[in-house]
């Protein structure tokens, strides 16, 4: 069976700024490989045959580093957004897409198993699945426990809190896409609360491995550092 990716290239990288007034974030070294490069190398390793990039943003950088792919025995193709269409609004654009596709933004660092990941999905026949790990923050301050009465009950000092995240991967059937609006930004944010709404929530796979997402001048300065001697996860 065919195996078919979006891959979300198109935002201009605000957060990682100065680095970005140059290259575009997907193709910020890590190690030897622009990081979206070593997710081409990922999905083609994994078993998937067919990406297509969603790019806006200094688009024929993008396309003149991965052409159609070729390189990674892989096909790649191009779908342009002529503006900003956020998250999820891309996906209208975009013709002929599979029964069951992957969606993922291109500047994470993972060591995921996406071919199980998508096996999961379509064996279980879910719409739309999210890949998630927990998260760990601990509090700067104090927390003070207060009851209803204002009285002081408990004090706990700068706690470690456990939450889940997207992992900005997702597995998707092509019914969702009547959720999506034509033309116009429409985010991950917006299509959860619909699918809750229409009673179809979305399904979450939780993943203990390595994820991180470069967004930020801290996170890719980290992964560059845990690129060089976890390199073997990530690249088989």
């Amino acid at each position: 069976m065919s195996k078919r990716a979006v891959i979300l290239a198109g935002g201009k990288g605000t957060r990682l700024r100065p680095y970005t007034v140059v290259l575009p974030k997907p193709l910020m070294p890590i190690g030897d490989y622009p990081i979206l490069e070593v997710i081409v190398r990922q999905l083609a390793y994994y078993g998937f045959t067919h990406l297509t990039m969603g790019v806006n943003h200094q688009v024929e950088i993008i396309k003149a580093f991965f052409g159609n792919g070729e390189k990674w025995n892989i096909t790649i193709d191009y779908s342009f957004e002529d503006r900003p269409l956020s998250t999820m609004g891309p996906l209208k654009l975009i013709r002929n897409l599979p029964s069951d596709f992957l969606v993922m933004n291109g500047d994470i660092l993972t060591d995921l198993d996406f071919n199980t990941f998508y096996e999961h999905h379509v064996s279980h026949r879910h719409l739309f699945t999210i890949s998630s790990c927990q998260r760990k923050q601990r509090a700067d301050y104090g927390v003070l426990e207060i009851d209803t009465a204002n009285r002081l009950y408990g004090f706990r000092e700068k706690p470690t809190f456990k939450y889940d995240v997207s992992m900005g991967i997702y597995m998707v059937s092509n019914k969702i896409l009547k959720y999506i609006p034509e033309g116009q930004p429409y985010g991950f944010d917006h299509l959860m609360l619909d699918l809750i709404k229409a009673k179809i929530p979305p399904r979450i796979k939780n993943f203990d491995g390595y994820w991180l997402d470069i967004g930020r001048p801290d996170d890719y300065t980290q992964a560059i550092d845990e690129f060089q001697v976890l390199k073997d996860r990530f690249l088989k």
